[in-house]
């Protein structure tokens, strides 16, 4: 029971370089493609081997506990997007593992909080680190008062003197949405300012901005006047999954079960619709199907769908991410672990065992049995 994702690789290929020559002819740099999680659906050996053919010095991935796979699949530099924080025990024991079994040349490390980069000040090194800004999300990173505190203290200042510390510039993670009248151009305008600043000052501080979530036309606005300030881009969701109708989710058909109506059917025993088919296809919660998100709906619609869809559900009915004749299906019960039982209606055409369905499926919480490229 395959639950796949079947991309065209020539057009899917053909999107990827499309992204790359359109970010690097505006910020002047080659990107730095996002490898984190689930590799956006595709796995992230998979997305860091086509990130090889984009000139990319370097791949972004998002914890300590993904770099192996990244290390072992490419030959580039790794920024790890977590921040590096050793009050965190387990993850900062797979730092120092990390650290004794790979290149310590090839990983960089962010770091949001003085406590950590005055750890590092004290580590044999050498340790490359990008120090993250305190951006709008307010996640993570340094104040304007705690960066500029923190690069002039007397510790840091020793490591970076015997290159045991090592600065890759000043990391800036933006949110996709940015109401009110301060946009994410003119945020990122002002700590570029900053950031050229304090590298004037301070000689172990290249004016390197590594930065993301920008469109091209925020790109273009901040790229003019950018001084001798550089742009590193990060790009994911847009990179990997810029061009959906190049990759298909694809569920297969297990078994077709015409069923009389009045019959009860599943782990719960529920009724179908009059004169329906049963149809089960793979595609389960181990793969992500059914699970969903808290909604970021903003819009008056958009909250009026979802509560719609709340109402259904209440009443134990929800509609399935399988499309088959052009309708999406209803489930028939919750998803089972592996496989998913949905409802054909009455007079559409029935699909033999082994035919493949689509799904809709959110790439970012989907696990798929198998990624092909055509």
């Amino acid at each position: 029971m395959s639950f796949i994702a079947r991309i065209d690789a020539d057009r899917w290929r053909a999107h990827l370089q499309d992204v790359s020559q359109s970010i690097t002819s505006l910020s002047h740099a080659p990107i730095v493609p996002v490898v984190k999680a689930n590799g956006y659906g595709l796995g992230q050996e998979l997305a860091a081997r086509e990130a090889a053919s984009l000139t990319s010095s370097a791949i972004a991935t998002g914890t300590i506990f993904e770099i192996d796979s990244l290390l072992t699949a490419t030959l580039n530099d790794v920024v790890v997007l977590e921040p590096f924080e050793p009050r965190d025990v387990v993850a900062a024991d797979a730092w120092w593992h990390a650290a004794k079994q790979w290149d310590a040349a090839r990983i960089i490390r962010t770091i949001a909080t003085p406590k950590a980069l005055l750890a590092l000040a004290h580590d044999p090194g050498p340790v490359r680190v990008v120090l993250e800004a305190r951006s709008s999300m307010h996640r993570f990173g340094f104040d304007e008062l705690a960066l500029k505190s923190v690069l002039s203290d007397s510790a840091v200042v020793e490591a970076l003197t015997r290159g045991s510390l090592v600065l890759e510039g000043i990391s800036l993670h933006l949110p996709i949405e940015q109401p009110g009248e301060r946009g994410k151009v003119s945020e990122a305008r002002h700590w570029r300012a900053l950031l050229a600043d304090l590298a004037r000052a301070n000689a172990f501080l290249p004016p390197v901005l590594w930065i993301s979530h920008l469109d091209d036309a925020e790109l273009t606005a901040l790229a003019v006047d950018a001084g001798e300030v550089s742009l590193r881009v990060r790009v994911g969701t847009r990179l990997w999954l810029g061009d959906r109708a190049a990759i298909a989710a694809l569920g297969t058909v297990l078994a077709v079960r015409p069923i009389a109506t009045g019959t009860r059917v599943g782990y719960r025993q529920r009724t179908g619709p009059r004169g329906g088919t049963l149809v089960v296809v793979s595609g389960g919660t181990a793969h992500g199907i059914g699970l969903t998100a808290p909604t970021p709906a903003t819009s008056l619609r958009q909250r009026v769908s979802t509560a719609g869809t709340g109402v259904l559900d209440a009443a134990g009915r929800a509609k399935s991410p399988f499309t088959w004749a052009g309708e999406r299906c209803w489930f028939a019960e919750p998803p089972h672990q592996q496989h998913s039982m949905i409802w054909l209606a009455q007079g559409v055409t029935v699909p033999e065992i082994g035919e493949q369905i689509s799904a809709t499926v959110r790439f970012t919480t989907t696990r798929f049995d198998a990624v092909l490229l055509d």
